[in-house]
């Protein structure tokens, strides 16, 4: 384990259609299966159990499907376990149902994952943090943008000016208190980051954590998006090196396959030095551009990964 003092609070994957199990249920209608990967993860520590029945590349889900199906699969859920349950879904009448169905008696507050500057109905999702007193993910990763509404942040700054609108509005407009609500500042895959987010993603964690107006804010990331595209065999420990980084500069939520067992390394272990050597590589120079800073750590990645394997 790591020497940093906060602890991680993990936020179990499995129940999402882009992994296999998770689809067969789906496409079953299979409670029971549903139970068996929630009950799998509360065996495995998680802290949250996400529930993700949006469609992927592999299925194709409707939305009236999906809404049919919430008030069936989240009371068998809670039936299998305690363990409270993430929302996943850009959709704000999958929130609408999933938390009319879910019985506060019997496991703690969800969490309402997410609120963003692309969401169509942002003030609706808002007013339903509010409604049903739930924790809730920002997704810092994207701005408010005057003219197409909404864009990526390719700044820490605009990360760290995002999610302090976000804080500001949820805790006037939804009485949230900061440890009610978790900032997700973006995690690209590190072996296509050819323009630097996976940096711009620690620098604003970096900001958010340092900011006296913010503290009391978790802070989180998609964990597997990381590892995507790296060999099989080093998936697990480039995940971990990886959080003994973020820690470092406030991380303490992950979205995570809990069958991986996610923890930080100790900082002295090589690859955590061999990444974060590789990510300050992906630093752009002066004269240079982002895709030269960028192309730079994707090919120091491409170097660890063939050593490391």
């Amino acid at each position: 384990m790591t020497s940093n003092n906060h602890r991680l609070h993990l936020i179990g994957e499995l129940m999402n259609n882009s992994f296999a199990r998770a689809r067969r249920a789906w496409k079953e209608r299979a409670p029971a299966q549903y139970q068996d990967l929630a009950k799998l993860q509360t065996d495995l520590g998680v802290d949250y159990l996400t529930l993700n029945v949006d469609g992927t590349q592999q299925v194709s889900v409707k939305t009236e499907e999906m809404l049919e199906f919430l008030p069936e699969l989240i009371p068998a859920i809670q039936e299998a376990t305690s363990t409270p349950i993430a929302f996943d879904n850009p959709n704000v009448e999958y929130h609408q149902v999933a938390l009319a169905h879910y019985d506060r008696s019997k496991s703690p507050a969800p969490i309402l994952n997410s609120v963003a500057a692309s969401r169509n109905r942002l003030d609706e999702m808002i007013e339903l943090v509010k409604e049903y007193d739930t924790l809730v993910i920002v997704m810092a990763s994207e701005r408010f943008d005057g003219e197409s509404g909404s864009a990526q942040c390719l700044d820490p700054q605009d990360s760290h000016d995002t999610a302090k609108r976000f804080v500001e509005r949820l805790v006037s407009e939804a009485g949230r208190t900061p440890d009610q609500i978790i900032i997700d500042t973006g995690l690209a895959p590190v072996g296509a980051d050819t323009y630097g987010l996976v940096n711009i993603g620690l620098d604003a964690m970096r900001l958010i954590h340092e900011d006296p107006d913010l503290a009391g804010v978790h802070l989180s990331v998609g964990l597997s998006n990381f590892s995507w595209g790296t060999p099989k065999a080093l998936q697990r420990d480039i995940e971990c090196a990886y959080l003994s980084l973020a820690m470092e500069v406030g991380l303490d939520f992950a979205l995570a396959n809990p069958e991986k067992k996610p923890e930080p390394f100790e900082q002295d272990h090589p690859l955590v030095g061999k990444l974060g050597e590789a990510l300050e590589l992906g630093r752009r120079r002066d004269g240079e551009s982002t895709e030269d800073a960028g192309f730079r750590q994707a090919q120091a990645i491409l170097e660890l990964c063939k050593i490391e394997r």
